[in-house]
């Protein structure tokens, strides 16, 4: 790959992931803080997100890669998400709001399967050249959210206004990116689009307790998205942004982190380490304080590597294995279809059930709000220990 196209493969990602990052995790807080939203209206708005996942890889394999070029797309679609975030930062109604976050993220969430396909279009070598073009997407976010932090922004309407403003150029910007024709053959069906084929997978149980597993710890994952940023608010944690942000590095760090663990621990030991890291982090949001025992509310933010690493990414990896070359791709499509759509979608919905089930006059009891995850957590470890083996694919 030529260094200019690597430059503007990273230059894509950056972009994509530094909108992304200026709203979502403080959107909770937004909603809370400044239209006085409810537990539940806060759970929609997340909700939107795993609504949108679902949808995606329909539009994506369906109409995107069988009729358009890939950044033409990509382009469209973020000038279009651009005038939709215009017209969510002029609403004050959380119930208005909810339909214009849905019709943003209809229009973003296909980025993340486009901007893949632009990038490994362009690469001869994918195992080894994306991971330092994707990499950009992670510092975006450390930076988007350090800049929220530090100017304190994030009750604030302006995380909306960052995301539209980088909407717009990188919709423009788009169009510059390099030629990534139609690819997709235009008679696979539904069931090949969105990763049915690999159901085939489920004839092994280990498997299908790791698909289950996955499933039900994204709700946890979704209290995390969408209750973190204003728990650690109401915990008196003060730049809580910029301390979040810390997760990301922790990301970076973990990731680098995973080849040595895969050798010496292996599959299981690393998901349930995984597993064991969220339901500490949630005890730690539970009993941390920002006054008197901040250093507890650190370890639950640092965690985000562990958590995050050790169960998704070592997921996928487990999960590429098994399936093997011909069914591939459409078992890492089940995966993210169950996780990033069903998943977090119950997860969000959850969510907001449960903040406003410990609310009583406005004010919020975060531990038993985080214990309700810890639970599930715990739930998914004990299934995860009994059912799971860890037996290598026969060559």
């Amino acid at each position: 790959m030529k260094n200019s196209t690597k430059i503007q493969l990273m230059t894509m990602m950056f972009l994509m992931f530094f909108g992304w990052g200026a709203w979502y995790g403080q959107m909770s807080k937004y909603l809370l803080s400044t239209l006085h939203a409810t537990g539940d209206q806060v759970g929609n708005a997340y909700l939107t997100f795993a609504l949108a996942s679902l949808v995606a890889p329909f539009f994506v394999g369906l109409i995107a890669d069988r009729f358009f070029a890939a950044q033409k797309v990509m382009g469209v679609l973020n000038i279009i998400g651009g005038g939709i975030l215009y017209l969510l930062s002029q609403t004050t109604d959380p119930e208005v709001f909810f339909w214009y976050i849905l019709a943003y993220t209809l229009c973003f969430a296909p980025n993340l399967a486009l901007s893949n396909s632009i990038a490994m279009k362009q690469m001869q070598n994918p195992e080894k050249e994306f991971a330092n073009i994707r990499v950009t997407g992670t510092i975006a976010w450390i930076v988007v959210t350090n800049i929220i932090g530090f100017y304190a922004l994030g009750d604030n309407v302006a995380i909306f206004h960052i995301a539209m403003y980088n909407s717009f150029v990188l919709g423009i910007y788009a169009f510059f990116l390099p030629d990534t024709p139609p690819k997709a053959d235009k008679n696979a069906s539904v069931a090949q689009i969105v990763g049915l084929d690999a159901l085939q997978l489920f004839k092994d149980r280990s498997f299908l307790i790791f698909f289950i597993s996955s499933i039900l710890i994204c709700i946890p994952l979704s209290f995390y998205y969408a209750m973190a940023n204003p728990s650690l608010t109401d915990a008196h944690m003060s730049n809580v942004e910029n301390k979040m942000s810390l997760g990301q590095v922790s990301e970076v760090i973990f990731m680098l982190l995973i080849p040595i663990a895969f050798v010496r621990l292996g599959v299981k030991k690393m998901l349930i380490m995984g597993l064991i890291a969220w339901i500490i982090r949630f005890l730690c949001f539970g009993y941390g304080d920002g006054i008197s025992s901040e250093w507890i509310l650190f370890i639950g933010i640092i965690l985000h590597g562990v958590c995050y690493d050790f169960f998704f990414v070592t997921g996928q990896i487990y999960t590429d294995q098994k399936a093997g070359p011909h069914i591939k791709n459409s078992a890492q499509g089940l995966i993210t279809l169950a996780t990033y759509g069903i998943g977090m979608g119950i997860g969000s919905k959850l969510s907001g059930i449960v903040l406003d089930m410990y609310t009583t006059n406005g004010i919020h009891d975060w531990k038993s709000v985080w214990m309700v995850p810890a639970g599930i957590a715990l739930l998914v470890l004990a299934l995860f220990i009994l059912f799971f083996q860890d037996k290598k694919q026969a060559a």
